[in-house]
This record gives C-alpha cells, structure tokens and sequence, in this order.
C-alpha cells in the first residue's frame, strides 16, 4: 500500500475544502481500503467523512425519512422506522453482508461501493474501469463471465453493481442529497439515477462530480401495497447477488393497481424494471401476468457466455416474488 496523507472533515465544508485531487472520501473504509491493498485505487489524500455528516435517521413530513450519509448499515437495518415502514430496505440491508461488515459500513459508502469483477480487482489484466482505453478482459475467449452483466453493459465493460441496498433504494424512489463545494452545486439526485450504465465511459460509477460529497438519503412515505426483497447467492451469507429483486405490489379486487420492481447483480447500476412495471399496470393479479411482466423486461437482455443462467434466474424469480406479494 502507498502511503498517503489523512484527515478527519468536521462537516460537509472541511470535506470539501480538504478535496483535491487524487482524494478519496473514507466512510467505514470496507470497500475503499480492500481496493487501497489490492492496488486497485491509490489516493493520496484520504478524507474521513465519518463525522462530517448525519449518523442519524430522521423522520421527514408524510412519514418518510431523512437517512444520514454516515448512518452504520447495522444500524439502519435495526431501525423500528425502517423495519416497519419500509421492511423490504431492512431486508436488503440484512442481506448485503455479514454482522462485522454491518457494523462498519456506512450508508453512503454502500451505495458508492465498487464492482467486484474479477478483472476490475486483479490489477494484472486489462479493465477500463481501472484503467481507461486498457480493453476489457471480461470479454475475452474463455473469461470468468458468471457473475457480469446480462443488462445495460457496453463494449467497454460488463460489471454489475454489488449493492443490495441500492436495489431496494431504487424501487422506493429514494432521493440522494449531495453538497459541492458551492452552495449552488447541492443537488438532490432520485434513485434510479446516482448510477450509471457503462457506455464508453465506465470509470465512472455515478453521476456525482469530483469531490461532491453524499450527506443524506431520503426515503419518500412509505408506498401502498407489500413490498420484499430476495437475493438469489451462491452461500447464504457474505455473498453478492447472483440476481436480487426488490418488489412493491398492491393489488385490488383482484388486479394490479401499481408495482415497483428493481433488479440486482445483473447491471452496471441497480436495475429499475419500467417494462415489466407497465406490462403489469390494470393487469390481472395472476402467475400469467407477473410471467409476461419479467418476459417484457428480459426480452432486452443480452447475456455473455457462461452467464446465460441469469436471463432464467430472473425469469423465474420476478413472477415468484410477486405471487408471494399477491398472496
């Protein structure tokens, strides 16, 4: 590991006066310092922002909530505001990895976590993440493709986004709020949108500009209907989604009078499922339905060799969620 220099940011104006280049902000540094000892990033200047913003949750008009950047996923996730308001995010929460991990992640971290394509991580072969205009090793003859993308992937990159909150976050319509470092740059950014899909520029995770700094997320009030989120992984803890879904269904008399469907482990960025949403709105509450619904998403994926299984996966898991929901 390279050395580097560290501070600790008072709040969201000493982070942003401490950035420059080749800085990085450091939350509970679970994600960050893997990648700093693998060789993958290097900065020179490490801010901690663990006490530069809110490791609070707040309630907000209307019964939604005011999640702090700095809040402990463990911490989120044992929330009674969480748990009963919006128990398909204390799910996911619970989901995205072991207690210890829990203990030290932070909301904002989880969300601007990095891929863990094999080929983004092992600094000896080729990634345009990493190193833009290298070529993507991922597409080669005979690479490890069983966990990339099988939507919303370029030329440039196949990675999927590991975040399981940010799937769940994604359904609710969560809204991300940042600050620059003039007033005028705060920003309030809506979820699906703080990611996004590679193109010819797959460096960049998120939307956000240098230096901008994640200080809270917003929870919307609690939408009509039954929500959850199931992951599909190869252990039962400690792994990242194969394919996740996070669903909000309400039905009346019968049908579906409004649906919010999110897909994990299979993009760039956490996958909003607007055609199945439309396939599904007015329509009978029935496994045909929910069949046609995920048929009308996936009909635009584009699965790698070795990777084709997700396309079934999430076939299959997407009606299985909503007749649960519907039961």
């Amino acid at each position: 590991m390279r050395s580097f220099a560290y501070s600790r940011a008072a709040d969201p104006a000493d982070a942003l006066d401490a950035f420059r280049r080749d800085s990085a902000y450091l939350g509970g540094g679970t994600n960050l310092v893997d990648l700093m000892r693998l060789g993958v990033t290097a900065p020179d200047n490490l801010i901690d922002v663990t006490g530069a913003t809110s490791g609070q949750v707040d309630e907000r008009p209307g019964g939604g909530l005011l999640i702090g950047a700095a809040v402990r996923n463990a911490d989120l996730a044992a929330d009674r505001r969480v748990r009963e308001r919006y128990p398909m995010l204390a799910r996911a929460v619970l989901d995205g990895a072991s207690g210890q991990v829990r203990n030290m992640a932070t909301v904002a971290g989880n969300l601007l976590q990095r891929t863990r394509c094999p080929y983004f991580q092992d600094v000896g072969v080729a990634c345009n993440k990493r190193s833009p205009g290298s070529g993507c090793q991922a597409l080669a003859p005979g690479a490890e493709t069983v966990n990339l993308a099988i939507l919303g992937q370029s030329e440039a990159c196949v990675a999927t986004h590991p975040s399981d909150m940010a799937v769940a976050l994604t359904a609710l319509g969560a809204t991300i709020h940042t600050c620059g470092p003039a007033a005028s740059e705060d920003r309030r950014i809506p979820m699906p949108g703080l990611h996004r899909l590679p193109g010819a520029s797959p460096e960049r995770d998120t939307v956000l500009a240098p230096g901008e700094l994640v200080t809270a997320v917003e929870l919307p009030p609690p939408p009509p209907g039954r929500s959850t989120y199931r992951k599909v992984r190869e252990r039962a803890s400690f792994a990242f989604a194969l394919v996740s879904v996070a669903a909000i269904l309400e039905v009346a008399e019968g049908t579906v009078t409004s649906c919010r469907l999110a897909l994990g482990g299979v993009a760039h960025a956490p996958w909003r499922c607007h055609r199945a949403e439309q396939a599904l709105a007015g329509q009978p509450a029935t496994a045909g339905s929910y069949a046609r619904a995920a048929e009308a998403e996936l009909a635009a994926a584009r699965p790698l060799p070795g990777n084709e299984y997700k396309v079934t996966l999430a076939r299959n898991l997407m009606p299985a969620v909503l007749e649960e929901l519907s039961a």
